[in-house]
Parts: C-alpha cells; structure tokens; sequence
C-alpha cells in the first residue's frame, strides 16, 4: 500500500505576517505617494509568480475578517494592478456555506486560494472537519504548483496546533498563550504573525516550549515564507522571520509550571531570517540561500514504497 503521508506536497504554501505591500497608492490625508516596493518585490506579485500563470484563477478567502467586503474590494484591486483579472471572492460567514457544491467547484478550478487576515479561530470554526478543507488539502498534496496563501491569521491557521492569542505583557508566565486546532496544512510548525512590530516572541517562545517537536515561525510584517515539498522555507518580502527550534531543550518547565508561574528555559535555538534566506524543517538547519543548498537525493520510485 502507498503511504501518502510520506510523499512531498506537490503544491505550495505562502504564509504572510500582514501588511503585506499591495502596491502605490495615494494617501488622501497628505496628499503624498506612498511608493511601496511591491511590483518588484512584493509578496503578491511573488505569489502570482509562483503560480506559473501570467493570469491565474484566483479565489480569496475574506471570512477571517470582520469587514470582509473591503478586505475583498482590496485585494481584487491589488491583483488587478499586476493584470490579475480573475479574481473571485469566496463569501462565506457560516458553516452551512462552506460545503456548498458551487464553492468545491470553485475550489477545484482556482490556481491560488488567498485567506486574509483577521481572527484565525473564525477560519477553523468554518472550514475544520469539511468537505471545502479536503478538497484543499488535496489539491495541496496532488496538484503542482496549486498555491494556498494566507495573510496574519490566514498564515497561522495553516499549521495543525495553531496560536489563537495570547498577553504579550504577559509572556512567558505559563498560560499567557492560547492554542488551538489548525487547517493542518503544515503539521511539524507553528506560526504566529505581526511578529516584529507587536513584539510576539516571548508567545512564540512559550509555545515552543510547550511543543519542543514543533518548530515555532515567527513572520514580521511586509513578510512571508514560501513553503516547498511541505519542508523547506524561503524568505520573502522586506521583513524578518524568525525561527525557533525547541528539539534541544534541556531545562524547561514550560509543561510543568502552575498557571501564572515565570518559566525557566534552556536552550532555545534561534534563527533569524532576512530575504532569500532557506530553512530546512526536517534537517533543522538554516541555510544563506538556496544556491547553496545540498543536492536533492532522487525520490523512490512508487514501487519502491509499496
């Protein structure tokens, strides 16, 4: 029998820390022109790149938002700024829309699927346990370079414990940081968003503390990552990501400590990544760029996995 869980996603996921740039635009306050560095560098065009389509369908996901009709209006009007006209908007508030056969069929023909940010507790209330979710991660796993992306909490749902909040006050006292169930599109990670400016690494560090078998991905603002294979990580956007590795910790009391308790912790590993850096999440390391990158070892054949 085949074991699926040990093939390679042939799709690609695309999670962003929010405020991503979405192009020049005017500022009616000042009169000013704010020029963001978004046609070149920006993560959106990255996305459209990726999808290996000059006009690919693309189909956004605005339910974690609590203003979901300007959320949308945005992003149609930054993908049409990259002549992206193909743009349709999933509007689904409830769960007995999700599974409505005319939202799988759109699924099923969509090159990217883009979930905005807001709250990442509305996307699994919505989307957990479904039909919709299936199909996704099937087309994940089976379809090449079938793109998920997700902005803010769009990213965090991605993983399979997911951050829901937390006191960034309050972190590192045990129970300031609040978890919950994922999509599960990225099993082996948790992600949290608005990393730099909001301050969110002592959430981040607790929760790696409490899962050391997961590896904890900070992502700043204006910055993503871009997963390949389902294992390796590459920087995008004009931002910081930062990775934090639990595996060797030694003292940790993180599981142990009564509510409220400081923790003591030993031996967090570290990284922080600027563009064009690569991780590799089943070796741990960190890589400068991908040009340098060890040789891919040739995939076994299906019948070498039977």
């Amino acid at each position: 029998m085949l074991v699926l869980e040990t093939l390679k996603p042939l799709g690609k996921l695309i999670a962003i820390g929010g405020n991503e740039d979405k192009g020049t635009y005017p500022n009616p306050r000042t009169k000013k022109k704010y020029y963001l560095n978004f046609f070149e560098l920006g993560i959106l065009k990255r996305i459209v790149t990726e999808s290996g389509k000059a006009d690919p369908r693309i189909e956004v996901i605005t339910t974690a938002s609590m203003i979901p009709e300007e959320v949308a209006r945005i992003y149609v009007a930054s993908f049409a700024m990259l002549n992206c006209l193909n743009v349709g908007v999933f509007d689904i508030r409830v769960p007995d829309d999700t599974d409505r056969p005319e939202h799988l069929a759109r699924l099923r023909e969509a090159d990217i699927l883009m979930f905005s940010g807001g709250n990442q507790s509305r996307l699994t209330e919505m989307f957990g346990n479904t039909e919709f979710l299936r199909v996704l991660t099937e087309r994940y796993h089976h379809h090449a370079n079938f793109i998920i992306a997700g902005t803010s909490a769009g990213a965090m749902a991605m993983s399979k414990v997911m951050i829901r909040g937390g006191s960034v006050p309050d972190a590192l006292m045990k129970g300031a940081v609040k978890i919950g169930n994922g999509l599960g599109l990225m099993p082996k990670v948790m992600i949290d968003s608005h990393f730099v400016k909001r301050g969110r690494f002592g959430r981040l560090i607790e929760c790696v503390a409490l899962y050391p078998k997961l590896i904890g991905i900070g992502l700043g603002e204006d910055t993503g990552i871009l997963i390949t294979e389902g294992n390796l990580i590459e920087t995008i956007g004009s931002n910081l990501v930062v990775i934090m590795d639990g595996h060797s910790l030694e003292h940790n009391t993180a599981s142990l400590a009564k509510k409220g308790a400081a923790l003591s912790i030993e031996n967090m590993v570290l990284h922080v990544m600027v563009k064009g850096n690569v991780y590799n999440i089943k070796e741990r390391k960190f890589y400068p760029s991908k040009d340098i990158l060890p040789p891919i070892a040739s995939p076994k054949s299906e019948s070498q996995i039977l």
